[in-house]
């Protein structure tokens, strides 16, 4: 390995996983010649399967070899500074960091293994590790994680907040508003072990909360109250903000809260709810000009409900 790809094993994580470190790699830098493009492929030779990657390569040898630097084409490739060699070639304009160039020959070293796409994948409970950290103070399993990557970062802990700076990130971050002074004066008065809990309990089961909710919600479904062309005219959307807002402070079910807004009309006898729903798919800018083009609009129209499904469900 060249000096400079040995060095960068330092930076790396204790193991190196392929969907996680490997796979973006290669879908940015490889898969435009050896990826799923059978017109664009190179060398019969492809990334984006198991069975290519490790299939044999038709000059001899084999791209990928389990545990095998030596004898894995693909290392002698992306390591070799021969324009005639190296890949990606100089001619595309792409390039693999050191970094990169370490991350993919340890996972070669162990064992390259290969994985489905992380949604066929079952989700599993990670093992919880003691932490060799004396001052590390874990109140669950989140903050066990959490503690495990600030180690590996060289970070330890801050110190926990004081009551009256807890409070008001709390109240910001459910609710979005302040705590009142006798939020405070409770909450201070409050010295049972459950005094935290109590104030969350009451922030979610407040209406702020699917307010401040929301917000993030109404962005990506790219909400407002006017059409945003020319005059930029009135539009009256706001029973579909309300059932968002609803949705939250009811929990509604995550599958229940996606289908009504795509397809809410489509259901069975659809309630008066289902149908506010789907608004989610009119949310677009829409033009009320006289002289355009319908079919032009028509298709920005069916572009931005695609571009906004991919971004808010994909």
């Amino acid at each position: 390995m060249p000096p400079q790809v040995q060095a960068a094993y330092e930076e790396l994580p204790e193991t190196v996983d392929f969907n996680f470190h490997v796979k973006p790699i290669l879908s940015d830098r490889c898969y435009t010649c050896h990826g799923p493009d059978n017109n664009a492929r190179k060398a019969e030779f492809r990334l984006d399967t198991e069975a290519g990657a490790f299939a044999a390569l038709r000059e001899g040898g084999h791209g990928l070899v389990k545990g095998k630097l030596a004898k894995s084409g693909i290392i002698q490739r992306i390591t070799s500074s021969d324009p005639e060699m190296m890949m990606p070639p100089p001619e595309s304009n792409l390039s693999l960091s050191t970094y990169e160039i370490a991350l993919i020959a340890k996972w070669v070293e162990q064992g390259a293994q290969w994985k489905n796409h992380w949604s066929f994948i079952t989700p599993t409970k990670p093992e919880l590790k003691a932490w060799v950290m004396d001052s590390a103070v874990a109140y669950g399993a989140i903050d066990t994680l959490i503690v495990a990557q600030l180690a590996l970062k060289g970070l330890s802990q801050s110190e926990p907040a004081a009551k009256e700076t807890w409070l008001r990130r709390v109240h910001m971050d459910l609710t979005g508003l302040p705590p009142t002074p006798q939020d405070w004066q409770t909450f201070n008065e409050d010295n049972s072990p459950q005094a935290f809990e109590k104030v969350v309990d009451k922030l979610l089961g407040s209406d702020h909360f699917g307010e401040r909710m929301a917000l993030e919600w109404m962005d990506l479904a790219r909400y407002a109250d006017s059409h945003g062309y020319q005059d930029d005219g009135l539009r009256y959307a706001w029973p579909y903000r309300d059932w968002v807002i609803k949705a939250f402070n009811e929990n509604m079910p995550y599958d229940k809260f996606l289908i009504w807004q795509l397809a809410g009309d489509l259901l069975p006898n659809p309630t008066q709810d289902q149908l506010i729903a789907t608004c989610f798919n009119r949310n677009h800018p829409q033009t009320q000009e006289g002289g355009v083009v319908a079919e032009e609009y028509r298709v920005e129209y069916v572009a931005d409900r695609t571009n906004t499904f991919g971004k808010a469900f994909l």
